[in-house]
């Protein structure tokens, strides 16, 4: 048998192939990862702030289709038509049941009520936590996931969502560019199950950050400021720093 027979491609699919790459290679990095992946997601984003807003931007120019929300619908829809076509805006409640993926990136005091009202919206889906509690602003129950760890009360207060924490403890204006020098920082994450690892991993690798798994939620107490994990760090420091704290 000769070579030629193993390995014979019309040459008309060879150039497609070749400007299929050529178009890949001249899109942003985000966009092109997720062509690769082949994989369109909708998000839903659960506050637009400085973290909100960063992240859902990356997403959508990637290819995704993301829903902000907030208190502010205006803010939103102004926001969304900054973005393009593959940004839209809607109420908590719409977004919650447009995205397969949900961002929570609110005051933590918000939880309580978002979780009772999104309720029916969030169950079984994969919630990526931004949240951070901070006493001064968010009051008791910021002291209570303080004491109990983040990622535990995350959980109990939206019951039912798989919830992955991350994007706790680096700059929002960071979030929005890690894109363009992508994998050199690591983003800690936490959580219990393994097919929302699985799917938020591929997000927060589109963000431009290598995730690393520092344990389940129990260990989302070390994922906030003013702890060892916060501020950047590679993949490989993370996994230092993790392997030297307790659950």
């Amino acid at each position: 048998m000769k070579v030629h027979d193993v390995i014979s491609v019309p040459r008309r699919d060879l150039l497609k192939a070749a400007a299929v790459g050529v178009a890949l290679a001249a899109l942003p990095f985000a966009t092109r990862l997720a062509s690769a992946q082949g994989r369109r997601m909708k998000i839903g984003m659960i506050g637009s702030g400085n973290v909100g807003s960063a992240l859902g931007r990356v997403w959508a120019q990637a290819g995704h289709e993301v829903m902000f929300s907030s208190r502010n619908l205006d803010h939103d829809k102004e926001l969304a038509a900054s973005i393009g076509k593959q940004a839209r805006a809607g109420t908590p409640r719409e977004a919650a049941a447009f995205g397969e993926v949900l961002v929570f990136a609110v005051p933590y005091r918000a939880l309580p009520e978002l979780g009772k009202s999104l309720a029916d919206s969030i169950k079984g889906k994969v919630v990526i936590d931004a949240c951070n509690p901070f006493p001064q602003r968010d009051g008791e129950i910021a002291n209570r996931a303080r004491e109990q760890g983040a990622g535990v009360v995350s959980a109990e207060l939206l019951p039912g969502a798989r919830i992955v924490r991350a994007f706790n403890a680096i700059g929002a204006a960071r979030m929005g560019a890690a894109h363009e020098t992508p994998g050199r920082i690591g983003m800690p994450i936490a959580g219990d199950d393994k097919q929302a690892i699985d799917i938020a991993s591929g997000l927060i690798r589109e963000i431009g950050y290598e995730p690393v798994l520092v344990g389940g939620l129990d260990m989302g107490r070390y994922l906030m400021p003013g702890t060892p994990l916060a501020g950047e760090h590679t993949p490989e420091e993370i996994r230092k720093i993790a392997a030297s704290l307790k659950p």
